[in-house]
């Protein structure tokens, strides 16, 4: 029950990290506790599957450093692993001449993060989407698309053939770090290590005892049905409201060909809440008591009233998709998975706009590592592994 690294979750992130660290140290063992009873189920499988350019980031941010390099280290293991993977390209598209200035500020960012895009009118909109609405578009030929739950588990049978452990069905409990040892109670006993690292997604602020907490927020998809999958060839994104974290409703064709449209963005009622009817009252009191959500619901109620209603009526749905590509009818969308985004908010009301990590002796908490934290995985988990460095392991 013992190792020189316990790694808390079995999704992209730490198995990223346990993958970097096995070759920075290949002569230290590694064990990952995974409560669930298969790997990458979470955040790691409901997603878009998307490997972002980083257009939408800060320059020199967490998630653009993060983003940029990710997306690299992805490509090339997916090359060497011959797993599949498609550079497909993405608009981001300005409907209304009220949308242009926020279009040309992501343009600018875009140029700042040295990123391959372009400004383009509407008849090369049409070229590369011919049922795409729009006046003008940022096209960025370098976006990509892959399963990162196929990632996911090529990196577990490396990191398995090296000699390490991953133990499913092992829920963490709790958390008890000594100046020389971290202690880690589960529902298999108790394990313990030199190091731990917190990946634990969802409820990774669980483990950290930060005063900031996660809130989940379910996105919804429909997708297209067959034979409309034409409709869009590659991605399709609205101008973002630069207000909030979310992308906005858009259309998504994944690595097996199947176009998603979504998400909206709701309070789940549970940390796990893919279905409306999900409830965990922990989960559900937690966030509803929580000062920094009640905070930033009464800052921005209405949108978020607006979300609720898309959510419960396709027909309202569609017309955001409409905007976006307006031969597009409510016959055409089958609903599909939803995903839960871990968003973590301070207790004064505020979004965390970047990745967050907490560090004590022993241990390294990533606590917000949501869009692009796929695409930024492999770089997130050489990160961690350079501060192995600075800890002395």
């Amino acid at each position: 029950m013992r190792s020189d690294i316990i790694i808390i979750g079995g999704g992209i992130i730490g198995l990223a990290t346990s993958y970097n660290i096995l070759k920075r140290y290949p002569k230290k063992t590694i064990t990952i506790l995974e409560k669930e009873s298969d790997l990458c189920l979470h955040q790691s499988k409901h997603n878009s599957g998307v490997l972002h350019s980083g257009i939408y980031y800060k320059p020199n941010s967490l998630k653009s450093i993060n983003c940029r390099k990710g997306k690299r280290l992805i490509e090339a293991f997916c090359a060497r692993e011959n797993i599949p993977y498609k550079i497909c390209g993405k608009l981001i598209v300005a409907v209304e001449k009220k949308e242009l200035p926020v279009l040309y500020n992501l343009f600018q960012r875009g140029k700042e993060n040295s990123i391959n895009c372009e400004i383009i009118e509407r008849s090369r909109i049409l070229e590369l989407e011919p049922y795409c609405a729009g006046i003008k578009a940022i096209h960025i030929p370098e976006t990509g698309i892959v399963d990162f739950n196929i990632v996911g588990k090529h990196l577990a049978k490396i990191i398995i053939n090296h000699g390490h452990k991953i133990l499913t069905d092992t829920k963490v409990l709790n958390l008890t770090e000594t100046p020389s040892q971290v202690y880690v109670e589960t529902t298999k006993g108790t394990f313990h290590s030199k190091f731990l690292i917190n990946c634990a997604g969802l409820y990774s602020d669980r483990f950290s005892k930060i005063a900031a907490k996660i809130v989940p927020f379910r996105g919804e998809y429909f997708k297209l049905k067959p034979g409309v999958e034409t409709f869009c060839n590659s991605l399709i994104y609205p101008v973002p409201n630069p207000q909030f974290p979310f992308l906005g409703v858009h259309f998504t064709r994944n690595i097996y060909g199947t176009v998603k449209c979504g998400p909206n963005a709701v309070l789940a009622l549970s940390r796990e809440g893919y279905y409306r009817t999900t409830i965990d009252l922990r989960d559900a009191i937690e966030s509803l008591s929580y000062p920094g959500f009640l905070i930033l619901a009464s800052k921005y109620w209405y949108n978020g009233l607006q979300e609720i209603f898309r959510s419960l009526s396709k027909t309202a749905f569609t017309k955001t998709l409409q905007r976006l590509i307006p031969a597009i009818t409510s016959e055409d969308l089958i609903p599909t998975t939803a995903g839960v985004r871990a968003q973590v908010i301070t207790p004064d009301g505020q979004m965390v706009d970047d990745f967050l990590f907490h560090e004590t002796n022993r241990t390294i908490h990533v606590i917000n590592a949501p869009s692009p934290g796929a695409t930024a995985s492999l770089n997130i988990g050489k990160s961690i592994t350079e501060k192995l460095i600075l800890h002395r392991l």
